[in-house]
């Protein structure tokens, strides 16, 4: 979805972020969004985009010189997709710290927990969590300096994006590098003409889901605007040497059986959220397409794909 796409690394999939909170209630957080009942989508997000994350991972951690034992910060963690492909980049050259952040407690376990399947018993690289909102003015205090900081789709979560992105930089060490997954392309999985109600339905639905991304930031208390690109938002940290690269999600068409299963969880997910933005045509095409027993269900379909695009823009101190 452009400039937001909810989402894990981003096969864009889901319309989700990881959120980052008052831990006022539980585990709800500033867009109001309760995490822990996503961990199902949010895991089968990180599945689609092992891949992706595994080279942004590599990317990122190849960017922190050799003579250190890297510390590495993921904020916003989710159900730890991104943190599982630095530990195993951070094995790779040898060991690391690598720390885990979210607001949510369930979102941290679930994420310990896949670092530690992934790890498979090797200490070579020591987990950590930390229970912190990244909107908090006290919020760098119970963690380290680091070399790389990382934050998928969390920090447009924040009332204000620019003074996170400020926050997020000062975590880093001198030479330290802070990344950020935001933007990209949002994902598109079905063909243009489904044969079923009005051509060009996923480009209805992601229009409404813009919609509904602008209406989560007007409801943020204290949402300030940021009406300028992420890049400028690092420089105006106080970081150099910014730039951006982006990396592809890719399952062609026709789809693995978790590629089915992927495209229906975000369908559905997406059709609850945007429902009542949408017109009765589509909201009746959607409903034929999700059910099992039609002969229209989408899982069934031959020509169904995931692609997408997860924009991350970096900068160092």
């Amino acid at each position: 979805m452009g400039s937001h796409s909810h989402s894990h690394g981003q096969t864009g999939t889901h319309d989700h972020q990881h959120g980052h909170s008052h831990g006022h209630g539980h585990g709800h957080t500033h867009d109001n969004i309760d995490w822990a009942t996503m961990i199902p989508d949010l895991q089968r997000d990180d599945a689609m985009s092992a891949e992706a994350n595994a080279e942004i991972a590599r990317r990122l951690i190849g960017l922190i010189p050799a003579r250190t034992e890297p510390t590495v910060i993921d904020i916003g963690a989710g159900a730890g997709g991104q943190s599982v492909a630095f530990a195993h980049e951070l094995l790779a050259r040898g060991g690391g710290r690598l720390v885990i952040v979210d607001v949510v407690p369930e979102l941290l376990e679930v994420a310990q927990q896949a670092v530690k399947v992934a790890l498979a018993g090797d200490d070579r690289v020591r987990v950590e969590t930390v229970r912190a909102d990244a909107a908090a003015a006290e919020f760098g205090a119970g963690l380290p300096a680091a070399d790389l900081v990382w934050a998928s789709r969390s920090v447009h979560h924040l009332p204000d994006q620019q003074a996170g992105t400020t926050r997020l930089a000062e975590l880093l060490r001198p030479d330290g590098w802070l990344a950020l997954a935001e933007g990209g392309l949002a994902m598109r999985c079905l063909p243009w003409d489904l044969g079923v109600g009005e051509p060009g339905l996923q480009d209805r639905l992601l229009a409404q889901r813009e919609a509904g991304f602008a209406q989560m930031r007007t409801d943020i208390t204290d949402s300030t605007p940021m009406p300028y690109g992420w890049n400028v938002a690092l420089s105006r940290a106080g970081l150099s040497a910014v730039t951006s690269f982006s990396v592809l999600t890719d399952h062609p068409a026709p789809p693995a059986p978790a590629v089915r299963d992927s495209v229906i969880a975000w369908l559905s997910g997406l059709s609850e959220r945007v429902g009542d933005r949408l017109s009765e045509a589509d909201r009746a095409t959607l409903a034929t397409l999700l059910a099992p027993a039609a002969e229209t269900y989408l899982g069934a379909r031959e020509d169904i794909y995931i692609l997408g695009a997860t924009t991350v823009f970096l900068g160092r101190r």
